[in-house]
């Protein structure tokens, strides 16, 4: 077992989930829900509709997409 630092996008998640009071895989449906949308139209909404950072909100979508493309 690694005690590593998470890196990368998931290492804002507790931050996420502390600040806006919600579990990430909530903040992924959300996402999920508005695909086909494009990266940045997805950064877009997730600050417009829900009043995310734009960093927490590329976080997020970064994390969401990736985990997809999978």
């Amino acid at each position: 077992m690694t005690d590593a630092p998470i890196k990368g996008p998931a290492s804002y998640f507790p931050s996420i989930e502390k600040k806006y009071g919600r579990p990430i895989a909530d903040w992924q449906r959300i996402v999920r829900a508005h695909y086909p949308a494009k990266h940045m139209e997805l950064v877009a909404m997730l600050k417009t509709e829900h009043g995310l950072g734009h960093g927490h909100a590329n976080a997020i979508v970064a994390h969401t997409l990736a985990e997809d493309k999978a």
